[in-house]
């Protein structure tokens, strides 16, 4: 066997931390790597030693094969364990390893010439008999040839690129009007995610299930099965929601779909952990279809490891050492019981606001606690101060929960998710409970178009009382800060920093005092605001106006550093607070009752400017401007400057977290554009501006002067 004592991590984010855990209990050596944007990352701080292998940008960093080599040499590191994503199946980063004398934690060149690329291990697989999903999958076709052949696929059909997974690049097609330009679209994202922009086209299986079976394989010739997860919970092809074991197969459906499973895995002589993925047909559970195979850890490894009770990462790790599974140590591996103990299901916390079709978002982690409690687990990269930016995935961590039945186990998640707290960055929390208390979730009904068709956007709930009035009282406590009057109940410490706005000052004796409160966040996009005027009087009285109408007494006190009690009307409830100190946007981000949310005081001087903006803008009307949504780089122009638009045309395309999103006209006219391609953009530039025509002027808004 080969040993080793020291192993870099070729990765970043909870991956790397989740790695850098298993190798630490093992005795072993941990190395992390980081670009320039990564420097504060929590797996940074978990490794024994950490070396900068380049800029933020991944093909400069994560992606640079000669780098992660120098980076092994210069430890002194052994083995290199590449997590999933980046360079995790990439033959070449394996190569390198061998021709450096470092073992490569995964498969040989073989499986990951064949299985890397999806074209080719689809024309393997049904070569051996095993069934595939009928599309056009020759190598190398250009767009114009891929038009030319969809006939044979029909439609609705599925662009895929052939490198990579994640569901980075899918595209899906209804009509023939809208493939050439799905084509290109997907060619640019597989170019940009993995340097490889060949495609293939596959008829789109209305209704599927995707189930995944974990394979186990060593270098002696031995491949086990260690049941399948269920992955059907799926946005834009991205996973979402992952269980074990499946609610749709029996026992003897689970043995024959584990059993091709690790056939597929000894046509290529695999070795070390993989997945094989399969469609299944809701009204033919008795059949399935081979969609590809994952050479690489998976990022829903937990829930097997939890319905197993072995650790996937020190298997590979054993098994790239030489172990066998037939071994003193392997009997576990192969004696396992007949069926998985319990059930596990696990959701992934993404940087993204539903609300606004789940877009990115980035900021900076002002309070983080995890979950716990029996049957919880939190595999995650956060950490208090973490900077999350546009660079990379959007995903931070993810919450597992355990039980002996599935309901149990869904039961034991949605209040895991209810305590989690991520003040600082929107996130989809709250959108994630939601979702699994959805009576089709829960039942087991399952498929990969659910959240896309019932749950592609989300409309959050607006603030509850509670939220509002624990603001004015933190409001009221900063102004009593700077001497401008003070709010009952509240401890001024709890409202440091921006939020301490001063709006006014009074002598004499203390007078009522009124504050407008905002939701900020989650919220829909556009002008929809939701505000309240709270007024607070010096004997404990507060009353309410707006949405809500209440009258009543609240008090608040700060408990310790980023917590405190709000009692209203004899009834107290605890929360966590910090405060946002974004420029020309302080707010105060509260989590209560298993809701977070991010409220503001904009002052008197803020309201003034916000109505005589928009009466210059004629009212409530479209801006002509259109500003970019999040931080990222301009990928594509749709028009040029002086061309005349429709509302609704997409002018602008900007990436952000490895993802397209398209920025259109809000209004018809001519355009200008204001940015160009590969131009990096911050949130709430201007990408471009659309003047009306002069013969098509804005209707008059009732009401406006």
């Amino acid at each position: 066997m080969t040993t080793f004592d020291t192993v870099l991590i070729a990765n970043r984010g909870e991956i790397a931390c989740r790695i850098i855990e298993t190798v630490h209990r093992l005795g072993l050596r941990a190395v992390a790597v980081y670009s320039e944007a990564d420097a504060g990352a929590r797996h940074v701080r978990l490794a024994d030693v950490a070396v900068c292998i380049g800029p933020a940008a991944p093909t400069a960093s994560y992606l640079n094969i000669e780098a992660l080599i120098a980076a092994a040499r210069r430890t002194g590191a052994q083995a290199i364990h590449p997590g999933y994503g980046f360079l995790s199946e990439n033959v070449e980063f394996a190569r390198a390893c061998a021709a450096a004398g470092i073992t490569f934690v995964g498969p040989g060149e073989r499986a990951l010439d064949i299985m890397g690329d999806k074209i080719t291990s689809k024309n393997h697989v049904k070569a051996s008999g095993v069934p595939v999903i009928p599309g056009v999958d020759t190598p190398g076709l250009s767009d114009a040839e891929l038009v030319a052949r969809s006939g044979e696929v029909g439609y609705p059909l599925i662009i895929k690129p052939s490198a990579g997974g994640g569901g980075k690049g899918m595209q899906v097609v209804t009509e023939a009007e809208g493939l050439a330009a799905g084509l290109a679209q997907a060619r640019r994202v597989a170019s940009s995610a993995f340097g490889d922009d060949t495609l293939f086209l596959e008829r789109l299986v209305l209704a599927p299930r995707h189930i995944e079976v974990q394979v186990l394989a060593d270098s002696h010739g031995n491949v086990v099965h260690l049941f399948e997860r269920e992955c059907s919970l799926q946005r834009r092809h991205q996973k979402v929601v992952e269980e074990a074991p499946s609610a749709l197969l029996d026992a003897a459906m689970r043995e024959r779909i584990g059993a091709a499973a690790c056939e597929v895995a000894r046509s290529v002589e695999y070795v070390g952990a993989g997945t094989v993925e399969f469609l299944v047909s809701d009204a033919a559970p008795d059949e399935f279809f081979f969609m590809e195979m994952n050479t690489r850890l998976q990022v829903e490894h937990p829930v097997t490891e939890e319905v197993t009770g072995l650790d996937l990462v020190e298997w590979q790790l054993a098994i790239a050492a030489g172990a066998s599974l037939t071994g003193a140590a392997g009997q576990a591996a192969l004696e396992r019981p007949d069926a998985p103990r319990g059930h596990s299901v696990e959701v992934r916390v993404y940087a993204e606001s539903p609300a606004r079709g789940f877009l990115p978002t980035n900021g900076t982690v002002l309070r983080y606690r995890e979950p716990r409690g029996a049957g919880v687990r939190v595999d995650s990269m956060l950490t208090e101060g973490l900077v999350i930016g546009t660079d990379y995935d959007p995903m931070l961590a993810k919450i597992i929960a355990t039980a002996p039945t599935r309901e149990a186990a869904l039961a034991t998640l949605r209040r895991a998710l209810g305590e989690a707290v991520i003040l600082g960055v929107e996130t989809n929390l709250d959108y994630l409970r939601s979702l699994l208390a959805d009576p089709d979730v829960v039942a087991g009904k399952l498929d990969t178009s659910l959240i896309d068709r019932r749950f592609a956007t989300a409309t959050p709930e607006p603030p509850g009382l509670e939220h509002v009035l624990a603001a004015a009282l933190l409001r009221g406590a900063g102004a009593a800060e700077t001497g401008a009057g003070a709010t009952h109940g509240a401890t001024p410490s709890a409202a440091a920093g921006p939020w301490s706005l001063r709006d006014g000052f009074r002598l004499g004796a203390p007078a009522p005092r009124t504050h407008t409160i905002e939701w900020l966040s989650p919220t829909p996009t556009g002008d929809d605001t939701l505000s309240w005027q709270v007024t607070t009087a010096p004997d404990g009285a507060t009353t309410v106006a707006g949405a809500t109408d209440w009258a009543g007494r609240a008090s608040l006190i700060e408990t310790a550093a980023g917590e405190a009690t709000l009692t209203v009307d004899g009834v107290t409830h605890t929360l966590d607070v910090a405060v946002d100190a974004a420029p020309g946007a302080p707010g105060l981000w509260i989590h209560l009752d298993g809701r977070t949310v991010r409220l503001g005081a904009p002052s008197r001087h803020d309201l003034l400017a916000r109505e005589l903006a928009q009466r210059e803008r004629g009212g409530g009307h479209a801006a002509p401007e259109v500003n970019a949504p999040m931080p990222g780089t301009v990928v594509l122009l749709g028009v040029a400057t002086g061309d005349t638009v429709n509302a609704g045309d997409t002018l602008v395309t900007i990436e952000a977290m490895k993802m397209e999103h398209p920025l259109a006209a809000t209004v018809s006219g001519t355009v200008e554009i204001l940015v160009a391609v590969g131009e990096q953009v911050k949130l709430g530039q201007t990408v471009a501006i659309v003047t009306p025509a002069p013969s098509d002027p804005r209707p008059e808004t009732p009401g406006a002067s």
